[in-house]
Protein backbone atom coordinates (compact mmCIF):
# COMPACT_ATOMS: atom_id res chain seq x y z
CA UNK A 1 0.00 0.00 0.00
CA UNK A 2 1.54 3.43 -0.95
CA UNK A 3 1.81 6.39 1.33
CA UNK A 4 -0.40 9.21 1.36
CA UNK A 5 0.72 11.87 -0.35
CA UNK A 6 0.65 14.76 2.25
CA UNK A 7 3.65 17.42 2.04
CA UNK A 8 4.63 19.68 -0.81
CA UNK A 9 7.48 21.52 -1.28
CA UNK A 10 7.19 24.84 -2.97
CA UNK A 11 11.10 26.17 -4.15
CA UNK A 12 10.94 30.06 -3.94
CA UNK A 13 13.85 31.19 -3.12
CA UNK A 14 14.45 32.48 -6.77
CA UNK A 15 15.89 36.15 -7.64
CA UNK A 16 13.52 36.43 -10.66
CA UNK A 17 16.16 38.07 -12.60
CA UNK A 18 14.01 37.83 -16.05
CA UNK A 19 11.36 40.15 -14.40
CA UNK A 20 13.39 43.18 -13.13
CA UNK A 21 12.81 46.14 -12.23
CA UNK A 22 9.53 44.35 -11.20
CA UNK A 23 10.85 41.89 -8.71
CA UNK A 24 13.17 44.11 -7.08
CA UNK A 25 11.26 44.05 -3.78
CA UNK A 26 8.28 42.20 -4.86
CA UNK A 27 8.88 38.01 -4.77
CA UNK A 28 8.28 36.65 -8.29
CA UNK A 29 5.81 34.28 -6.87
CA UNK A 30 3.49 36.87 -5.98
CA UNK A 31 3.59 38.47 -9.65
CA UNK A 32 -0.21 38.13 -10.46
CA UNK A 33 -2.39 36.56 -12.93
CA UNK A 34 -5.10 38.51 -12.90
CA UNK A 35 -5.99 39.21 -9.23
CA UNK A 36 -4.09 35.87 -8.03
CA UNK A 37 -0.33 35.71 -7.56
CA UNK A 38 1.34 32.57 -8.79
CA UNK A 39 1.46 31.19 -5.34
CA UNK A 40 -1.59 31.10 -3.88
CA UNK A 41 -2.70 29.33 -7.66
CA UNK A 42 0.28 26.50 -6.61
CA UNK A 43 -1.02 26.08 -3.57
CA UNK A 44 -4.57 26.01 -4.34
CA UNK A 45 -3.69 23.49 -6.74
CA UNK A 46 -1.74 21.42 -3.58
CA UNK A 47 -4.85 21.81 -1.47
CA UNK A 48 -7.09 20.22 -4.63
CA UNK A 49 -4.54 17.01 -4.36
CA UNK A 50 -5.01 16.50 -0.77
CA UNK A 51 -1.85 18.00 0.15
CA UNK A 52 -2.32 19.16 4.14
CA UNK A 53 1.06 20.56 4.75
CA UNK A 54 2.98 23.15 2.39
CA UNK A 55 6.85 23.74 2.70
CA UNK A 56 8.28 26.93 1.50
CA UNK A 57 11.76 26.68 0.88
CA UNK A 58 12.48 30.51 0.72
CA UNK A 59 15.27 33.02 0.83
CA UNK A 60 16.00 36.44 1.28
CA UNK A 61 13.71 39.11 0.58
CA UNK A 62 11.11 36.66 0.16
CA UNK A 63 8.90 37.38 3.66
CA UNK A 64 5.96 39.07 1.52
CA UNK A 65 5.49 35.54 0.72
CA UNK A 66 5.05 34.32 4.54
CA UNK A 67 2.98 37.52 4.85
CA UNK A 68 0.38 36.47 2.13
CA UNK A 69 -0.61 33.38 3.89
CA UNK A 70 -1.38 35.14 7.20
CA UNK A 71 -3.94 36.93 9.01
CA UNK A 72 -3.36 40.68 7.66
CA UNK A 73 -5.60 42.50 10.84
CA UNK A 74 -5.39 46.00 9.62
CA UNK A 75 -6.95 45.07 5.81
CA UNK A 76 -9.36 42.54 6.78
CA UNK A 77 -10.77 44.53 9.93
CA UNK A 78 -11.40 47.78 7.79
CA UNK A 79 -12.75 45.45 4.75
CA UNK A 80 -15.69 44.34 7.69
CA UNK A 81 -15.92 47.87 9.03
CA UNK A 82 -17.11 49.40 5.42
CA UNK A 83 -19.08 46.27 4.98
CA UNK A 84 -16.74 45.17 1.75
CA UNK A 85 -17.17 41.53 0.19
CA UNK A 86 -13.79 39.32 1.57
CA UNK A 87 -13.87 36.75 -1.00
CA UNK A 88 -11.62 38.21 -2.74
CA UNK A 89 -8.92 36.83 0.61
CA UNK A 90 -10.16 33.32 0.23
CA UNK A 91 -7.36 30.99 0.32
CA UNK A 92 -4.98 33.55 1.68
CA UNK A 93 -4.85 31.98 5.21
CA UNK A 94 -3.42 28.57 5.54
CA UNK A 95 -4.27 26.35 8.96
CA UNK A 96 -1.53 27.59 11.79
CA UNK A 97 1.17 24.63 11.56
CA UNK A 98 0.16 23.85 7.43
CA UNK A 99 2.81 26.57 6.21
CA UNK A 100 6.85 26.04 7.04
CA UNK A 101 8.93 28.08 5.78
CA UNK A 102 12.52 27.10 5.41
CA UNK A 103 15.55 29.02 3.75
CA UNK A 104 17.77 28.00 1.52
CA UNK A 105 20.69 30.65 2.16
CA UNK A 106 22.90 29.82 -1.06
CA UNK A 107 21.50 29.90 -4.90
CA UNK A 108 22.74 26.41 -5.27
CA UNK A 109 20.09 24.73 -7.56
CA UNK A 110 16.96 22.94 -7.51
CA UNK A 111 18.27 20.10 -5.86
CA UNK A 112 19.53 21.93 -3.76
CA UNK A 113 16.53 23.84 -2.37
CA UNK A 114 14.67 20.36 -2.22
CA UNK A 115 17.40 19.12 0.22
CA UNK A 116 16.96 21.95 1.96
CA UNK A 117 13.48 20.66 2.99
CA UNK A 118 14.73 17.42 3.84
CA UNK A 119 13.81 17.43 7.99
CA UNK A 120 10.65 18.69 7.31
CA UNK A 121 9.51 15.92 4.47
CA UNK A 122 11.45 13.16 6.78
CA UNK A 123 10.59 9.47 5.27
CA UNK A 124 7.44 10.19 3.31
CA UNK A 125 6.80 10.39 -0.10
CA UNK A 126 5.88 14.16 -1.04
CA UNK A 127 5.22 16.38 -4.11
CA UNK A 128 7.09 19.30 -5.33
CA UNK A 129 5.44 22.46 -7.32
CA UNK A 130 7.40 25.20 -9.11
CA UNK A 131 4.98 28.24 -9.06
CA UNK A 132 6.75 29.63 -12.35
CA UNK A 133 5.58 26.98 -14.20
CA UNK A 134 1.87 27.62 -14.24
CA UNK A 135 -0.58 24.72 -14.83
CA UNK A 136 -3.63 25.44 -15.38
CA UNK A 137 -6.24 22.84 -15.30
CA UNK A 138 -9.55 25.03 -16.26
CA UNK A 139 -12.36 23.82 -15.17
CA UNK A 140 -11.04 20.30 -14.98
CA UNK A 141 -8.78 18.89 -12.36
CA UNK A 142 -5.85 20.18 -11.20
CA UNK A 143 -1.92 18.75 -12.82
CA UNK A 144 -1.16 17.56 -9.13
CA UNK A 145 -4.44 16.33 -8.94
CA UNK A 146 -4.08 14.41 -11.86
CA UNK A 147 -0.60 13.02 -10.59
CA UNK A 148 -1.32 12.04 -7.39
CA UNK A 149 -4.48 10.09 -8.77
CA UNK A 150 -1.67 8.46 -10.91
CA UNK A 151 0.35 7.99 -8.22
CA UNK A 152 -2.63 5.70 -6.46
CA UNK A 153 -2.78 3.68 -9.51
CA UNK A 154 1.37 2.81 -9.81
CA UNK A 155 3.46 4.54 -6.91
CA UNK A 156 6.62 4.87 -7.23
CA UNK A 157 7.98 7.95 -8.18
CA UNK A 158 6.33 10.69 -11.47
CA UNK A 159 7.03 13.45 -13.41
CA UNK A 160 4.63 15.53 -14.99
CA UNK A 161 5.41 15.55 -18.87
CA UNK A 162 4.56 17.91 -21.57
CA UNK A 163 5.45 17.43 -25.37
CA UNK A 164 6.92 20.10 -27.29
CA UNK A 165 9.17 20.68 -30.58
CA UNK A 166 12.51 19.48 -30.58
CA UNK A 167 13.85 23.12 -30.83
CA UNK A 168 12.75 23.48 -27.46
CA UNK A 169 14.42 20.34 -25.38
CA UNK A 170 17.64 21.73 -25.14
CA UNK A 171 16.18 24.29 -22.59
CA UNK A 172 14.54 21.85 -20.30
CA UNK A 173 14.73 18.05 -18.47
CA UNK A 174 13.85 15.79 -20.81
CA UNK A 175 12.68 12.17 -20.49
CA UNK A 176 14.26 9.23 -21.74
CA UNK A 177 10.98 6.80 -22.39
CA UNK A 178 10.99 2.97 -22.30
CA UNK A 179 6.95 2.66 -23.13
CA UNK A 180 3.76 4.49 -22.99
CA UNK A 181 0.02 3.38 -21.69
CA UNK A 182 -2.67 5.74 -22.21
CA UNK A 183 -1.46 8.90 -19.92
CA UNK A 184 1.76 7.23 -18.31
CA UNK A 185 5.57 6.67 -19.19
CA UNK A 186 7.80 4.26 -18.08
CA UNK A 187 10.87 5.97 -17.59
CA UNK A 188 14.44 4.52 -18.22
CA UNK A 189 16.48 8.13 -18.00
CA UNK A 190 16.84 11.79 -17.50
CA UNK A 191 18.64 14.04 -19.14
CA UNK A 192 18.81 17.84 -18.24
CA UNK A 193 19.30 20.46 -20.80
CA UNK A 194 20.66 18.27 -23.94
CA UNK A 195 22.63 19.62 -26.57
CA UNK A 196 20.78 20.29 -29.47
CA UNK A 197 19.24 17.85 -31.27
CA UNK A 198 20.55 15.10 -29.13
CA UNK A 199 17.33 14.82 -27.00
CA UNK A 200 16.05 10.88 -26.53
CA UNK A 201 12.44 12.23 -26.79
CA UNK A 202 10.20 15.73 -26.82
CA UNK A 203 8.58 14.65 -23.99
CA UNK A 204 10.02 17.77 -20.51
CA UNK A 205 10.02 17.68 -17.04
CA UNK A 206 7.46 20.47 -16.77
CA UNK A 207 7.39 21.27 -13.12
CA UNK A 208 5.72 18.85 -10.76
CA UNK A 209 6.96 15.90 -9.06
CA UNK A 210 5.87 13.37 -6.95
CA UNK A 211 8.96 11.65 -5.04
CA UNK A 212 9.77 9.06 -3.09
CA UNK A 213 11.97 10.22 0.16
CA UNK A 214 15.15 8.51 -0.87
CA UNK A 215 15.91 11.46 -3.25
CA UNK A 216 17.29 13.04 -0.60
CA UNK A 217 19.44 10.78 0.09
CA UNK A 218 20.96 11.08 -3.46
CA UNK A 219 20.95 14.95 -3.18
CA UNK A 220 23.23 14.56 0.15
CA UNK A 221 26.03 13.86 -2.25
CA UNK A 222 24.86 15.20 -5.01
CA UNK A 223 27.34 17.25 -6.79
CA UNK A 224 27.29 20.08 -9.88
CA UNK A 225 25.32 19.28 -12.79
CA UNK A 226 24.36 21.36 -15.75
CA UNK A 227 24.62 25.33 -14.80
CA UNK A 228 27.71 24.93 -11.91
CA UNK A 229 24.26 23.75 -9.82
CA UNK A 230 22.54 20.75 -8.08
CA UNK A 231 20.37 19.42 -10.15
CA UNK A 232 17.36 17.31 -8.94
CA UNK A 233 17.22 15.79 -12.84
CA UNK A 234 20.69 14.20 -11.87
CA UNK A 235 19.30 13.01 -8.48
CA UNK A 236 16.46 11.50 -10.12
CA UNK A 237 18.20 9.97 -12.92
CA UNK A 238 20.56 8.25 -10.21
CA UNK A 239 17.32 6.71 -8.59
CA UNK A 240 16.27 5.09 -12.05
CA UNK A 241 16.31 0.96 -12.22
CA UNK A 242 16.59 1.43 -8.45
CA UNK A 243 12.70 2.97 -8.21
CA UNK A 244 9.80 2.65 -10.58
CA UNK A 245 9.50 6.48 -12.88
CA UNK A 246 6.63 7.27 -14.72
CA UNK A 247 5.91 10.46 -16.67
CA UNK A 248 2.36 12.08 -16.52
CA UNK A 249 0.84 13.70 -19.02
CA UNK A 250 -0.92 16.75 -17.94
CA UNK A 251 -4.78 17.42 -19.52
CA UNK A 252 -4.73 21.03 -19.37
CA UNK A 253 -2.47 24.11 -20.33
CA UNK A 254 0.79 25.28 -18.98
CA UNK A 255 2.32 29.09 -19.43
CA UNK A 256 6.19 29.09 -18.56
CA UNK A 257 5.54 32.42 -16.16
CA UNK A 258 9.26 32.39 -15.72
CA UNK A 259 9.50 34.01 -18.94
CA UNK A 260 7.64 37.35 -19.96
CA UNK A 261 5.69 35.81 -23.27
CA UNK A 262 4.43 32.90 -20.93
CA UNK A 263 3.28 35.07 -17.80
CA UNK A 264 1.61 37.55 -20.50
CA UNK A 265 -0.48 34.67 -22.69
CA UNK A 266 -1.27 33.39 -18.30
CA UNK A 267 -2.82 36.16 -17.85
CA UNK A 268 -4.34 36.54 -21.17
CA UNK A 269 -5.72 33.30 -21.29
CA UNK A 270 -7.25 33.75 -17.84
CA UNK A 271 -8.72 37.03 -18.07
CA UNK A 272 -10.90 35.81 -21.45
CA UNK A 273 -12.28 33.23 -18.97
CA UNK A 274 -13.82 35.46 -16.55
CA UNK A 275 -17.23 36.67 -16.50
CA UNK A 276 -16.46 39.78 -15.12
CA UNK A 277 -13.62 41.24 -17.49
CA UNK A 278 -13.64 38.26 -20.28
CA UNK A 279 -15.77 40.18 -22.89
CA UNK A 280 -14.13 42.89 -22.14
CA UNK A 281 -10.84 41.93 -22.70
CA UNK A 282 -12.21 39.71 -26.25
CA UNK A 283 -13.24 43.23 -27.48
CA UNK A 284 -9.93 45.05 -26.88
CA UNK A 285 -7.57 41.97 -27.55
CA UNK A 286 -9.82 41.77 -31.40
CA UNK A 287 -9.53 45.91 -31.43
CA UNK A 288 -5.49 45.70 -30.89
CA UNK A 289 -4.75 42.96 -33.89
CA UNK A 290 -7.22 45.18 -36.26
Amino acid sequence: MTKKIRKAVFPVAGLGTRFLPATKAVPKELLPVVDRPLIQYAVDEAIEAGIEEMIFVTGRGKGAIEDHFDIAYELEATQRERGKDMSGLKGTRLTPGNAIFVRQQEPLGLGHAIWCARHIVGDEPFAIILPDEFMYGGKGTGCLKQMVDAYDAVGGNLICALDVPMEQTPSYGVLDPDGVKGDLTVIKGLVEKPAAGTAPSTLIIAGRYILQPEVMTVLETQEKGAGGEIQLTDAMAAMIGKQAFHGVTFKGDRYDCGSKAGYIEANLALALERDDIGAHIRAFAKKLVG
